[in-house]
């Protein structure tokens, strides 16, 4: 849950997910649909497959113990090299080092090293730095941890709190005047604007919604479709119910939500459904399907 996501919005997510599956077999068990729904809202929803289906794998090929080793961890799907190293440090005390964001910050700065850092190859310098630091002799997991803390509360992206920082003096970076300009991280990609529009087809009190397929913005989640699909006749006055902004990777959409009725309900595909608002609620939908969900709740509930 913490790749790429906030401690702050993490914990509410985490105490609500491990109360619903407090052991890898209640997780390695539970429906796909399920898992999505309790993660609904905290994005990226690949991580909660993967989490799945790395349960399943710690049940059917480990019997339910967790891998303690970081080589064994890597094999297990969503699991990359920073989080391999965080949950074996951190969970069995094993020295293995661990570079994300904050961490990666501190070392940049207190070696000094300029070269622009996009991952993959151009972060193998900080990780031998990291590899060649973490304590051998137990405490691995409590290193980490403070390395990643004082790249978040001191050794901040901006307005670092240097003269506090307790390797202010071991800080080239510092020593030469060049906080600001370390680590050097490629600018972002300007956002691509979107204009789209959603439709909520009615039919004797049901709304049709669709399942995201492969390939598409938020994977097996449920929204509402993006046109009129095949073979459906919609019929009377088409109604605007309102408008919706909402970004996802680079691209920052505003979504036009048009409700209109169909005349008849014709046989679905596998992924749609006619559904009632209440029973929409109970699907995992995705971020604007849940916003279209309540905008049509209000107009036909």
């Amino acid at each position: 849950m913490l790749q790429q996501t906030q401690v702050e919005r993490v914990k509410d997510y985490f105490h609500r997910f491990v109360t619903k599956f407090p052991s890898v077999f209640d997780l390695a068990e539970a429906d796909e649909a399920v898992v999505l729904k309790y993660w609904e809202g905290l994005g990226y929803y690949r991580r909660a497959r993967q989490l799945h289906a790395a349960a399943k794998l710690i049940v059917s090929d480990h019997e339910g113990i967790f891998p303690h080793d970081a080589c064994a961890l890597r094999q297990l799907p969503g699991v990359g090299r920073y989080t391999a190293g965080a949950i074996s440090s951190i969970s069995f005390d094993l020295p293995e080092p661990i570079l994300e964001a904050n961490s990666r910050r501190v070392l940049a700065r207190l070696t000094h090293y300029g070269r622009p850092l996009s991952g993959n190859k151009d972060d193998q310098p900080l990780w031998d730095i990291a590899a060649a630091i973490v304590p051998r002799d137990g405490g691995a997991g409590a290193f980490n941890q403070a390395l990643m803390d004082l790249g978040s509360i001191v050794c901040t992206p901006v307005s670092p709190c240097c003269e506090t920082c307790p390797l202010a003096e071991h800080c080239e970076a510092y020593q030469r005047g060049s906080v600001d300009q370390i680590p050097n991280v490629p600018t972002r990609k300007s956002s691509k604007k979107i204009n789209e529009k959603a439709y909520v087809l009615v039919h004797k009190g049901k709304l049709l919604v669709v399942r995201r397929q492969p390939g598409e913005w938020w994977e097996g989640l449920w929204d509402f479709p993006r046109g009129i699909p095949d073979r459906m006749t919609a019929c009377g006055r088409q109604r605007r119910l309102g408008v919706i902004d909402y970004s996802v990777t680079n691209h920052k959409v505003t979504c036009q939500i048009l409700s209109k009725m169909a005349s008849q309900r014709p046989a679905v595909r596998r992924h749609q459904r006619w559904l009632s608002p209440l029973e929409i609620q109970k699907l995992p939908m995705t971020s604007p399907g849940r916003k279209i969900a309540l905008l049509a709740e209000k107009h036909f509930s």
